[in-house]
């Protein structure tokens, strides 16, 4: 039997790496989502299915923030000042999904607390949008934007992972996204 394979922690002075290795777990989080829905429509909200609800529950009040709040305070800022208009265009476009994910998010959080509380409920409509424009907006930023990330300076790249360690470490969450 062979030993399992361990997974590749980012390298904490790449912050694109970082973004990358996020947006992995949202798309994890998000076919969860879906998953669990299918779950509970069969068994209700039985000790796995509470377990899912609160993996999915401590992704998204925790590292999802974080991971927004990297983009739009650090690595957006310094793509926009590359003066590129498509580039900035398209950045506009996603910071702005932040809002709208946000919104369907919302929508979805009673219904995982009650789920980790043990409570049966009814499924919000918006589970299947949730998951689907999560994971668009990842694949989105992963091809449109994130390659641009190459023409910053190495100052530049610095000051964003240093931003990122500091906003994990600095309000007591220690969440790696």
């Amino acid at each position: 039997m062979r030993p399992p394979i361990q997974p590749v922690a980012p390298r904490i002075d790449d912050p694109i790496e970082l973004l990358l290795a996020c947006h992995d777990k949202v798309r994890r989080f998000a076919t969860l989502a879906l998953k669990l829905r299918d779950h509970l429509a069969q068994t209700g909200p039985d000790p796995q299915a509470q377990e899912a609800a609160q993996s999915i529950l401590r992704y998204f009040e925790m590292a999802a923030p974080l991971h927004h709040q990297d983009e739009e305070l650090d690595l957006f800022p310094a793509l926009r000042a590359l003066n590129q208009p498509t580039l900035t265009a398209c950045i506009d476009e996603l910071d702005a999904e932040h809002a709208e994910l946000g919104v369907l998010w919302g929508a979805l959080q009673p219904w995982l607390r009650d789920t980790v509380a043990g409570l049966p409920t009814g499924t919000p409509p918006q589970v299947d949008e949730f998951a689907q424009r999560y994971t668009a907006h990842a694949q989105r930023e992963e091809v449109e934007v994130y390659p641009s990330a190459s023409q910053l300076t190495p100052e530049q790249v610095k000051r964003i992972s240093a931003a990122m360690v500091v906003r994990r470490t600095s309000n007591g969450t220690h969440s790696p996204d």
